[in-house]
């Protein structure tokens, strides 16, 4: 069984959605930019937005109707942050114990 079989073409283009959001959370993109950046058509983006908004990972900005990423997935960023920071924290802890020299 090769893996290309389990590529779907609508799954990465919303994972591309989510690329493309990324970095452009203060003005946001408009669905014609977007579907211009992927490229797709611009009713595919319609529906990737509406499903990244439905799980909160993507939000309409009131103000402008352009889109960014919504909390979640930044919330996912900055717990996988932290995660980081305490994983190198405990192996500098490790690290300290086992390189201390007897005296």
């Amino acid at each position: 069984m090769t893996e290309a079989k389990y590529i779907s073409d609508q799954q990465q283009r919303l994972l591309q959605l989510i690329r493309t959001l990324a970095g452009n959370e203060i003005e946001g993109l408009a669905p014609g930019q977007i579907a211009k950046l992927l490229p797709c058509l611009p009713s595919q983006v319609t529906r990737d937005l509406a499903n990244l908004k439905h799980v909160g990972w993507a939000e309409e900005i009131p103000t402008t109707g352009r889109w960014r990423l919504g909390p979640q997935i930044v919330q996912i960023s900055t717990r996988h942050a932290t995660a980081l920071a305490r994983a190198s924290q405990r192996l500098a802890e490790v690290n300290n114990r086992y390189s201390r020299s007897e005296s």
